[in-house]
């Protein structure tokens, strides 16, 4: 999965955000003190923030990120908000993917940026051991034991070091489906995967196709297997898979691929076929589902919340003609699968440290939540600042996971196997999507490919 999207066009932006009345800002969150020695108490917390920002005016802080189009603009929003309470000068700067290998052209240059908005796990743990990052300072620390939990904290920390602040988390263990092509089909809510392949066929017999995939990008993909392995082989065992503790030639990997191919291996249930899907990208795979009235070209489309931005594109309403259900349970239970970016500071500077208690807090995750196609793991953010109630029931049911949750594999991983297109777990699996039946052959280049990148 890549929370990160970069092929969004533009979408309508909802809603206004709702004014957060979160109580006392936290003491003590000011910055050092000027030349005097004297400490600087920072700018007074507007009404209703829950944050304390140090003055920082004639400050410059970049912020690099792969956000392109409606992404990049919410974001934008985020900084500019920042920049109102502190004063400081904040460039937004735009990053190739992997953003891994961007930054360290920048490192070695000697022009890194302040802040880096990673959307890997893995990335995190490799930047740190470049010791490219800095740790966060104490103001970070407190918002983030105020406002998140224990797994997301984790998430970020490297050898019990705190270097990450999740701002953008994703449910990835969704599909959104055509209302009005259920309707006309007979068709209900799945909740099981054999449910789910009996609706697909019960929606194929109505003329419409039922699933569509955005097989361009390989990252949806790893997003299948992903919750299909996580309901059917259980935590334990893809928490072993994630860190190469067992082989991708697993008994395991085998029977999740076998239960991919009973979509995959019918390219009737699939618009376009597998070849169709290897030329969609993901924000066509979602508009796709949501235009054509009850004759889309898809009737189901699966990713995370995120896929709220592309729907926004359409005509279609969410609630109303775009509903959404849980990934269906393979095994026992509906898998929770998450996904997230960290900001991390390359630079232990004022404007860095302030950027990241900023982000750590409900105020900043309050601006992008009022736009929509946005999840916070920040647990004092108030749901009311989503624009709508299927994205407050989305972030709700994400929250009260707590640590119940598995973060996207492909993101834990090193980056040359679990993030980069053309390559990798990527490129396997669209392998696979155009050739379902080999799964052994699918099993020994994912084992080989993730074989290489562990040890490097």
């Amino acid at each position: 999965m890549r929370t990160t999207l970069r092929t969004r066009r533009a979408a309508r932006t909802v809603a206004a955000v709702t004014a957060l009345t979160l109580g006392l800002a936290l003491a003590g969150c000011g910055g050092d003190g000027d030349s005097g020695g004297k400490k600087d108490p920072g700018r007074p917390a507007p009404s209703g923030s829950s944050v304390t920002l140090p003055s920082l005016k004639g400050e410059k802080i970049e912020v690099a990120a792969v956000w392109t189009g409606p992404e990049q603009e919410n974001f934008t929003k985020v900084l500019k908000e920042f920049e109102k309470r502190t004063g400081a000068t904040v460039t937004f700067v735009p990053a190739q993917d992997p953003i891994v290998n961007f930054l360290g052209t920048k490192i070695a240059g000697g022009s890194p940026p302040d802040v880096a908005m990673l959307p890997q796990v893995g990335a995190i743990q490799q930047a740190a051991a470049q010791r490219w990052l800095k740790p966060v300072g104490p103001e970070t620390e407190a918002q983030l034991v105020k406002n998140y939990s224990q797994g997301w904290r984790d998430l970020g920390a490297v050898d019990g070091k705190q270097y990450g602040v999740y701002f953008k988390a994703a449910n990835k263990s969704l599909i959104w489906y055509n209302n009005a092509a259920f309707e006309n089909a007979g068709a209900t809510e799945p909740k099981t995967w054999k449910e789910f392949l009996a609706t697909a066929e019960t929606i194929s017999a109505s003329g419409v196709t039922p699933v569509s995939v955005g097989g361009a990008d390989g990252w949806t993909l790893t997003d299948w297997f992903e919750n299909i392995y996580l309901s059917q082989a259980g935590p334990a065992k893809y928490d072993q898979l994630a860190k190469h503790e067992i082989k991708w030639t697993d008994a395991s990997v085998t029977q999740a691929l076998t239960t991919l191919a009973e979509l995959f291996g019918k390219p009737n249930l699939i618009a376009g076929g597998a070849d169709g899907a290897l030329q969609t990208e993901f924000p066509a795979s979602v508009t796709q589902t949501f235009t054509g009235g009850d004759q889309p070209k898809g009737a189901m489309v699966f990713e995370g919340d995120f896929a709220a931005v592309n729907i926004a594109q359409t005509s279609a309403k969410i609630g109303t003609d775009a509903k959404v259900f849980p990934f269906p349970a393979v095994g026992a239970t509906s898998p929770v699968v998450t996904g997230g970016d960290a900001a991390v500071a390359l630079k232990d500077t004022k404007g860095a440290q302030a950027l990241l208690t900023f982000l750590a807090s409900p105020d900043a995750a309050a601006i992008w939540a009022g736009a929509g196609g946005f999840l916070s793991p920040n647990k004092n953010l108030d749901l009311t600042a989503y624009p709508n109630d299927v994205q407050r029931e989305i972030a709700k049911a994400m929250l009260e996971a707590g640590d119940d949750f598995r973060f996207d594999m492909s993101d834990q991983m090193p980056q040359s196997f679990g993030g980069t297109p053309g390559k990798g777990e990527w490129k396997a699996l669209q392998d696979f999507l155009k050739n379902p039946k080999d799964i052994a052959g699918t099993q020994a280049r994912l084992e080989a490919d993730a074989a290489k990148a562990y040890k490097s």
